[in-house]
């Protein structure tokens, strides 16, 4: 065994890859992989900060390496850990869940500690028998399980599914009252202070990384809160981001309220999906974001993990049910699928996928029998035949925005018909012009109708623009992204107007028909716009409902000088 002496330590690549090793604890060190350049993650994120991956090391008596990291970290990684351990002494590598972004080095640990014993939730370790193709001791653990490593060292493990793979644990050092999470409690953020000292500076990312990977699973989540509330925690030390420790009250504090928010509502979509097979994943959890973006709640269930009383009890309690087909080998999944069938009725709405695996379940059969119930099709079956490329993203995400507003359009017509006061016809007298936004990110494109808009500065030229938060458009308006803002003509506008309005099936080329030509970045400028401007996004703004963007304008061209801007006007302020 060889003794933790350093307190921080970094090696730096020449791909701006770093690894930063720091004492956290007694006998504990935070073996941090820092991917400063990494601008996206899978299909949920789109980075601003980069990312990093935590691994940790405790050496007592005995010894265990909790987590490794992403794979392209490779030969930095192992020589940080072998700078630190005597792999041949290695006890214990402890899996808290398998996602290849923290187990990518299982198999190179292995090979160097062969008598390692793997240790991890029952999944989790026939998830890795299929990753690593090798023999390997093992040792299932349930909530509640220990493991004594000597020195006051006796790790507790705290069963935490869906946060966010089906197979996810905590591991709780009493010794030290360092709480190891994974993903949960998690963000991408990546500079060199290990600690959150500046919360302001990541309470974004951490919004959005609940919002993207644990907001889905909200019970789950107020689940794993509950059987961790009575532990003495020091340290949260996450798999993503800077640990936490100075704020852990508030950090959980916002977990558990947001959490309760999504939980209690009446709206309810059940996702169920096969989690390691296909791109099942990858797809459900991109539906999931776009369904979340209409405040409905979303329990996203692994066919082949879940007991069938919970699925008949999801399915009586769910609006809305999305399946993703599962191999036609799954007995397990194919249960579920007979549960799910059984318990659903005919004022449920239901959206199915493939999940591109190669042996799907066909998907065909299943929506025919959805009819047959008198089930609603929220969207047309989304068929997988290679990997999600942003084409595919963007219908996923389309469709399930398409479910959310579907479940919530008895809400928005309520809302409507309860015009009764002088306020909201007051409101309603404020008249604005009428525009469209046009949108590029990556290979994606999108457009929206605009109303609320106004120049907000002089110097720089600037506008705000107001985002309902259901709008499919507003993921690709965020700080340094690019539009272009259409002004529509008076008197030649209907036809626009009508085209965009009109509901598309997911994936639908949305300017069929329309002239255009290319902005600076390949944006699309509407040719029969009154006038265009180029813009790139600065700042945003929460406002209950919506999002208040401000852009600084780039360059712009009027194309008809004499012609009107199209303006609105409303009779109500509590619906366009």
């Amino acid at each position: 065994m060889v003794a933790l002496t350093a307190r921080s330590q970094s090696i730096r690549s020449s791909s701006h890859l770093t690894m930063q090793t720091v004492e956290i604890g007694a006998q504990t060190i935070a073996i941090r992989s820092l991917d400063w350049d990494r601008d996206r993650f899978d299909i949920e994120f789109g980075l601003r900060n980069g990312t990093t991956y935590n691994s940790f090391l405790i050496q007592a008596e005995k010894t265990a390496l909790i987590d490794t990291t992403h794979g392209k970290f490779g030969q930095l990684y192992m020589d940080a850990l072998t700078g630190l351990i005597d792999l041949s002494t290695l006890d214990y590598l402890i899996v808290s869940h398998t996602e290849p972004d923290h187990s990518g080095l299982v198999k190179e640990v292995l090979e160097l500690a062969p008598q390692v014993t793997v240790v991890g939730a029952k999944i989790a370790i026939q998830f890795l028998e299929n990753m690593v193709h090798r023999p390997f001791k093992s040792q299932i653990v349930k909530n509640g399980d220990r493991i004594d490593l000597g020195n006051g060292h006796e790790l507790e493990f705290v069963s935490a599914p869906n946060l966010h793979w089906p197979d996810t644990i905590f591991t709780y050092d009493p010794k030290t009252q360092i709480l190891f999470t994974c993903d949960v409690f998690g963000m991408h953020y990546c500079d060199d202070h290990t600690y959150d000292e500046e919360p302001a500076l990541v309470e974004d990312d951490f919004k959005t990384y609940y919002d993207c990977l644990m907001g889905p699973n909200a019970r789950s989540v107020l689940s794993a809160l509950k059987r961790i509330e009575k532990l003495k925690i020091g340290t949260i030390a996450t798999g993503h981001g800077p640990l936490l420790q100075n704020y852990i009250p508030d950090w959980i504090s916002r977990y558990q309220n947001w959490s309760q928010e999504v939980a209690k509502t009446d709206n309810l979509v059940a996702l169920f999906y096969a989690q390691d097979y296909g791109h099942s994943d990858q797809i459900a959890r991109t539906i999931a974001r776009g369904i979340a973006r209409t405040e409905v709640a979303v329990e996203l269930v692994d066919l082949n993990e879940v007991d069938p009383h919970e699925v008949r009890e999801l399915v009586n309690q769910a609006k809305g049910l999305v399946i993703g087909m599962p191999a036609q080998s799954s007995n397990l999944a194919h249960a579920a699928l007979s549960t799910i069938l059984a318990a659903a009725h005919n004022k449920q709405t239901v959206g199915l996928f493939e999940t591109g695996g190669g042996e799907d379940e066909p998907i065909f059969p299943l929506r025919n029998k959805f009819q047959e119930i008198g089930a609603i099709e929220a969207f047309q079956p989304i068929l997988i035949k290679e990997a999600p490329n942003p084409a595919i993203e963007q219908a996923c995400d389309e469709a399930g925005t398409h479910l959310g507003q579907w479940l919530t359009r008895d809400r928005n017509i309520k809302q409507i018909k309860s015009i009764n006061n002088d306020l909201e016809r007051a409101l309603g007298r404020i008249s604005s012009g009428l525009y469209t936004i046009t949108a590029k990110k990556d290979d994606l494109i999108n457009v929206t109708i605009a109303s609320w808009v106004t120049q907000a500065s002089l110097e720089p030229l600037g506008v705000a623009i107001a985002i309902a938060k259901d709008r499919a458009i507003e993921s690709m308006l965020h700080v340094g992204d690019r539009f272009v803002l259409n002004v529509l003509e008076e008197g030649n506008y209907q036809k626009l107007m009508r085209h965009f309005l009109k509901r598309m099936p997911s994936g639908d080329d949305r300017f069929a028909g329309i002239k255009t030509y290319p902005a600076t970045d390949g944006t699309p400028i509407l040719a029969d716009a009154l006038a265009y401007m180029e813009c790139e996004v600065s700042s945003r703004m929460e406002c209950s409902d919506h999002w208040i963007v401000y852009s600084t304008v780039k360059t712009g061209r009027v194309a008809k000088p004499d012609a009107l801007t199209a303006v609105l006007h409303r009779k109500v302020g509590n619906h366009y």
